[in-house]
């Protein structure tokens, strides 16, 4: 069984025999990595316009929005094969945009049941809010999109110079018309970083897990190593330390040269510190050439049997239909089954440390892999613009710096800045608030209840900011947004800072104390307290005083005293200044 390759309507094809129901797939060279942070979300949003006329239907059929494709795919008859795909031709064609409103609403609706996706951290602080990296933000898009926006972006990339069909079946059914536009292939969306250096790591949103991805060469010992690691990675958490229920990783491509390994491993909160050294100990080890020929055997003869029976051939159109668009060679299956058994532990070896490399850490907060050569990634920024400041209302150390360059937040002890330049977007409410991002993703967000900042300021920063890179946000709900603090708020502020500073200093005091000295004075106000209670035996009230005295300044020596001073002490702060 061959893959055969011809043409439909100028559209290149790939057909292979099948065992089962036909399926198909029109595929796209555009992503969400293609979009601009300010637009993002416009070609899942014509996808979803696309499949509106298909309706409801008696055979399956989806569309999916990658970050550097998008397919429109069914199973079913012929004949349905006939009906969607030339209707979603024709829909591409022309767009429904007077039910834009609607599918807005529904991707945000989407968007706020998916959930939190342990890549959109890893893209956004790897590549920051370009490219790749515009997957880890929300689809932005769907408050600033027009009508004519959507048919621009169709031209360009929803063309057929720009496809991909493939087919399972017995050939091309008859009838089947892609009536889309001429069009050039584009190529991937340019790689961008926002690591200054690697191996990195960063504090992850979750506190139940470790995420890890590394950037090698797309080849056939990459995927052995995804698959080694996986098994090792399982082994080590899950059986030998039961630190862990999941435990995956897994081989992306990228572009035509280059993949994504992601390895993600769960856990409870208590098991942070254990895992991750395993973790860490794993990935050691496979760079430093302990890699077991079992695994390695394993995964292979895993990864062979889906090259084998009547359906090999056809479960591998869809991959290649990705490849061919993005400009890699497909390989036959004699020359990976070839690839694949001629893979050895070096080349698994030299891919761990290939990966490690360009590695990103996502840890607990609280966690530091510093010791493991992770160097943490930086969530602020290193200057501040020159300009006017405007001080922060609560706290004039702070303030906004708005100036011809760009804008600052200068905090106390950390600064982001995000320059007009390298500005990725920016979010603009009704009552003035505004957030930049940057091509980094540092964003600095600006309140003008909070800031010294009048309208004159707030025009500048809107007149330095390019149109198409402003997103008008829908109006807030009142209780959202912040009220300028009073001045008895400001001084309920300084005396809980006061106090929790009293507070910390004292259990820290205590704390310096060697423990052989703090056992020697409990020791010794244990034996005091004896001694006058002893001699006040006819006075109970006094007694009772000493004794309430005595056990109250030993309990302050404790463990025990000294975590309930902080924790008292931050209880302080936070309920005085709410």
């Amino acid at each position: 069984m061959t893959v055969t390759r011809t043409e439909v309507d100028g559209v290149p094809t790939l057909v292979a025999p099948s065992a089962g129901p036909i399926t198909a797939g029109l595929v796209f060279r555009v992503g969400r990595a293609d979009e601009p942070l300010a637009r993002a979300g416009v070609t899942h949003l014509i996808e979803h316009l696309a499949l509106h006329r298909i309706g409801m239907t008696d055979y399956h059929f989806n569309g999916t929005t990658s970050p550097v494709t998008t397919t429109f795919q069914l199973q079913g008859t012929e004949a349905d094969v006939v009906a969607f795909l030339n209707g979603v031709c024709g829909a591409l064609a022309d767009l429904p945009v007077g039910r834009l409103a609607v599918e807005k609403e529904i991707l945000r609706t989407e968007e706020a049941g998916r959930g939190n996706s342990v890549a959109e951290p890893m893209a956004v602080w790897r590549y920051g809010a370009r490219g790749h990296g515009v997957v880890g933000f929300p689809e932005f898009g769907t408050y600033a999109l027009t009508g004519d926006d959507l048919h621009v972006w169709a031209a360009r990339y929803f063309t057929r110079g720009n496809a991909m069909l493939w087919i399972t079946g017995d050939g091309v059914p008859a009838g089947l018309r892609l009536t889309l536009p001429d069009g050039a292939r584009m190529p991937a969306p340019a790689v961008t970083s926002a690591l200054p250096e690697t191996p990195a790591y960063f504090h992850g949103p979750s506190e139940r897990a470790v995420v890890y991805e590394g950037i090698v060469a797309r080849s056939t010992a990459a995927g052995v190593f995804t698959g080694v690691l996986e098994r090792s990675l399982f082994r080590s958490l899950r059986q030998d330390g039961g630190y862990s229920y999941q435990v995956a990783a897994e081989y992306l491509p990228r572009d035509a040269t280059h993949a994504s390994v992601i390895a993600v491993a769960d856990m409870l909160p208590q098991k942070r510190g254990p895992l991750l050294g395993e973790f860490v100990d794993v990935l050691a080890a496979l760079r430093f050439g302990q890699v077991a020929q079992a695994d390695l055997d394993a995964y292979v003869a895993k990864a062979e049997s889906t090259l084998t029976g009547a359906d090999a051939e056809a479960r591998r159109l869809p991959g290649m239909a990705q490849n061919a668009l993005l400009g890699r060679r497909n390989l036959s299956i004699e020359e990976l089954r070839a690839e694949l058994r001629a893979v050895t532990p070096a080349d698994v070896t030299a891919t761990a440390a290939e990966a490690h490399a360009s590695s990103l850490l996502m840890v607990p907060d609280g966690r530091d892999p510093d010791w493991a050569g992770f160097t943490a990634a930086p969530a602020a920024s290193t200057a501040t613009v020159e300009g006017r400041r405007h001080p922060y209302l609560a706290d004039r150390a702070q303030a906004m710096v708005l100036g011809p360059d760009g804008v600052s937040l200068a905090g106390s002890s950390s600064v982001v800045t995000v320059r007009f330049a390298e500005t990725a977007a920016m979010l603009a409410w009704p009552d003035g608030a505004r957030r930049l991002i940057g091509y980094d993703a540092v964003s600095a967000h600006l309140e003008p209840s909070l800031f010294a900042v009048d309208a004159a300021a707030l025009a500048a920063l809107d007149a330095a900011v390019p149109p198409g890179l402003r997103v008008d946000m829908p109006a807030r709900d009142p209780e959202d947004i912040p009220v300028p603090p009073s001045r008895g708020r400001l001084a309920r502020r300084d005396a809980g800072r006061a106090l929790r500073t009293g507070l910390h200093w004292t259990a820290d005091r205590i704390d310096s104390i060697p423990d052989g000295v703090r056992w020697s004075i409990l020791i010794g106000l244990f034996l005091l307290n004896i001694r006058l209670v002893s001699r006040l035996a006819d006075d109970n009230a006094t007694r009772i005083t000493v004794f309430a005295v005595i056990f109250a300044v030993s309990l302050l020596l404790t463990d025990w005293a000294i975590k309930g001073l902080r924790w008292l002490g931050n209880r302080l702060a936070y309920y005085l200044v709410r």
